[in-house]
């Protein structure tokens, strides 16, 4: 299934397509080798992860270059499948192509966690506001910290994690969750949320919903005046963050510890282009920020030669 932001696009910039599939795949490193040269041949960059549990990750490139790949994915056994969700950007959001082999495909760190056997109640986009709005509905953002920095879901319960990892713990310590008989949970494009609510359920929660297609899938369909979203969505990749609409957000990245810095935060005092931000400067010694300033000078030099440094 296809999931476009719309029918009228053009095909102009870069298309960007997000995608993951849960599914047993035993020859998964058999995929990793062709799957990168389709992927070089074609002019598309990005990572793809893949594990035994199934595929993640986002690409871009070309459109023609893009239909090629996923074309490739949606002929394998295992893939036929596959949903992706589309967006655009001007310059391409990737600086190389990865194909990963991984123990799993979104990693939380519990063993035998199966979205495939156990999993929550899908809810569409046009259907959440409904959901997260009823007093009876306690709402989690399984992301981390980095990313609900920018926005969040109005009234949702933000756990602080650094990584998913953290999540399981998280959820054993608060056992408050079970105070209210409906758990809503979303994340940024649905995968976190596959094994959050497969693992919500294997702790004895029932009514576990979780928001199809994720942040960009509501920002994608739901019109800004009915949203109850609230700021930016973080995204893996050089846009950095989108709105509603999929429209690029005006966040940029520190590239000392990669955390979305707003317009205020680039005018601090602390802030550094390539060397530190508000959120890094005093875990950073001097050493470091010597190392980062070496960094974004070659960094710099590259741009004024028309190149892309490998290292931003």
């Amino acid at each position: 299934m296809t999931n476009t932001i719309s029918s009228s696009a053009q095909e102009t910039g870069f298309l960007v397509a997000a995608l993951y599939h849960f599914v047993s795949v035993p020859r998964f490193a058999d995929l990793r080798a062709p799957l990168q040269a389709l992927c070089e041949e074609n002019g598309v960059r990005g990572t793809l992860l893949l594990a035994h549990e199934g595929i993640n990750g986002t690409i871009a490139g070309p459109h023609a270059g893009i239909r090629t790949v996923l074309a490739f994915l949606r002929g394998q056994p295992e893939f036929a499948g596959l949903e992706h969700k589309e967006s655009h950007a001007a310059d391409m959001p990737f600086l190389r192509m990865k194909v990963r082999l991984k123990k799993e495909i979104v990693t939380m760190g519990v063993e035998d966690i199966d979205p495939n056997r156990s999993v929550g109640t899908y809810v569409a986009p046009a259907d959440w506001n409904a959901l997260i709005s009823d007093p009876d509905t306690i709402l989690i953002d399984t992301r981390n910290d980095y990313e609900t920095a920018i926005g969040i879901f109005k009234g949702a319960v933000d756990p602080n994690t650094k990584t998913f990892r953290e999540f399981p713990d998280w959820v054993r310590q608060n056992t408050g969750l079970h105070n209210k008989p409906k758990i809503a949970m979303y994340c940024t494009g649905g995968i976190r949320c596959e094994k959050a609510t497969a693992f919500m359920k294997e702790q004895g929660f029932d009514e576990v919903y979780h928001l199809k297609g994720g942040i960009l899938k509501y920002l994608e369909e739901v019109p800004a005046e009915e949203s109850l979203w609230e700021g930016a969505c973080f995204v893996f990749d050089e846009r950095v963050s989108v709105t509603h609409g999929l429209e690029e957000g005006e966040h940029k990245l520190c590239r000392a510890c990669r955390h979305p810095l707003t317009a205020e935060e680039i005018t601090s005092p602390l802030y550094e282009a390539g060397v530190s931000c508000p959120h890094c400067h005093e875990a950073r010694s001097e050493e470091d920020r010597m190392r980062f300033r070496q960094r974004q000078k070659q960094m710099d030099l590259a741009r004024k030669r028309g190149e892309r440094h490998l290292g931003k």
